[in-house]
């Protein structure tokens, strides 16, 4: 099984360009079946999901190419399987998002319940329910939900939560139903919005993306896209918190500062410099160490609880005492006894952890448990004392490209063992 080592102790210093966006590119992949028309994707970052999302179009029947080390080629006229099978979907709980595209250019669909990290439970009700209310006769059969419909039609949706895949599934087969769909306490992530200005780029009307409550006018023809990912705001993130906890100065480019407004500003509140542009982000900590800092998780605009373990690590070796707050999912927090393993003082309560800064931590080997702890142990091991080996970095495969190059371009000493022979 492969494995990351690292040498802890060097500030992070220099540029690093960011990718595009992992939950962004994936439903953006999955619209590609709305239409019989070729599709063309920029921006696509080399990642294990997307691989996935990949060979499941192409189990269907999609004719899948690259132009370039990053574009994609996409020919969906020839699916003929509107099934998404267990043995893909286990891995990504993003497969799910088949199943409005499906339902909406074939009239059935026939999905596997999905699978993912395991963080908590994250239910597929709001799908299900969204897609029963524009017309379709939705039921779960042996691990499968199946998906069946003569015709959609537009409905007034009200989601339980503001649930980002939910909004994007509900959206996809909106655009196909006669009539107004009006989705209420929809996610306003900037990777639904992204996915919102593709669906218009092929020929859809969709007003509002990015606030609560989105309309979509639907019924009208699809062409096929030509469209840009936008950067992934979790990745810039993830190098800038490193920086931070380095004591380093770096610029991330290709990065949309104003999808990161809640991490830039904790980053200033932990003692950071920020400067942005209209497609950069500069940090700069002067050397000093980070200040610890209070974070609760929130949908978006809040502060995203995909960076919650990264600044769980900075506050572990921050001045002062810090407490993080999970409200998103509730089993988020097993990167805390790989932390602990390093040094870190760290007691749970609850859905949150009280985190006192300690002057440093020390290497130590660890088990990566899901892809954001992932990162959260990576950069803990740039600022520990030794040497850190994180086992099981599939993990982090999954939604960062190259972390290891990437970081060892602005300093860090990290490598990647392949897995050992049996």
């Amino acid at each position: 099984m492969a494995r990351i080592e690292i040498e802890g102790g060097v500030p992070l210093n220099g540029s690093v360009a960011v990718s595009g966006a992992k939950n962004a590119v994936l439903p953006i992949l999955m619209a590609s079946l709305l239409t019989d028309a070729p599709c063309r994707l920029k921006n696509v970052p080399h990642l294990k999901d997307v691989t996935t999302t990949i060979e499941l179009l192409a189990q269907m029947g999609a004719e899948v190419g690259l132009a370039d080390q990053f574009t994609i080629e996409l020919d969906t006229a020839g699916v003929a399987h509107q099934e998404a099978p267990y043995d893909l979907v286990k891995t990504m709980r993003a497969s799910v998002l088949v199943l409005g595209p499906l339902l909406g250019r074939f009239g059935k669909a026939r999905v596997s319940l999905p699978g993912g990290c395991a963080i908590g439970a994250r239910p597929v009700d709001q799908h299900l329910r969204g897609l029963a209310a524009l017309g379709a006769d939705v039921y779960v059969d042996a691990g499968y939900i199946v998906a069946e419909a003569d015709r959609l039609h537009g409905a007034n949706i009200v989601l339980d939560t503001a649930t980002v895949t939910g909004t994007e599934n509900i959206m996809m087969a909106a655009v196909t139903a006669s009539g107004v769909t009006r989705i209420e306490n929809a996610a306003q992530e900037p990777e639904v919005v992204d996915l919102a200005d593709c669906l218009n780029s092929m020929g859809a009307q969709i007003e509002g993306a990015g606030s609560n409550t989105i309309v979509v006018h639907g019924g009208k023809p699809l062409s096929g896209y030509d469209f840009t990912v936008l950067p992934d705001r979790i990745e810039a993130g993830t190098f800038l918190v490193g920086a931070a906890m380095t004591g380093g100065h770096i610029t991330t480019r290709r990065s949309n500062p104003r999808t990161l407004d809640a991490v830039l500003q904790k980053l200033e509140q932990a003692g950071a410099e920020i400067n942005t542009g209209e497609d950069w982000i500069e940090l700069d900590m002067h050397g000093c160490r980070p200040q610890a800092v209070d974070v609760t998780t929130a949908p978006y605009p809040g502060f995203p609880t995909d960076m919650q373990a990264q600044f769980t690590a900075l506050n572990a070796i921050a001045e002062g005492t810090g407490v993080v707050r999970e409200t998103v999912f509730e089993n988020r927090f097993m990167h805390v006894l790989e932390l602990q393993r390093l040094g870190a003082d760290i007691r749970l309560e609850g859905n949150a952890v009280v985190i006192r800064g300690q002057p440093k931590l020390t290497g130590a080997p660890l088990m990566a448990t899901d892809l954001r702890a992932s990162a959260g142990l990576v950069l803990a091991g740039l600022v520990a004392e030794g040497t850190t080996v994180i086992d099981r970095v599939y993990h982090i495969d999954r939604g960062y490209e190259n972390i290891e190059e990437k970081l060892g371009q602005l300093g860090a000493r990290i490598r990647r063992y392949a897995a050992r022979a049996a």
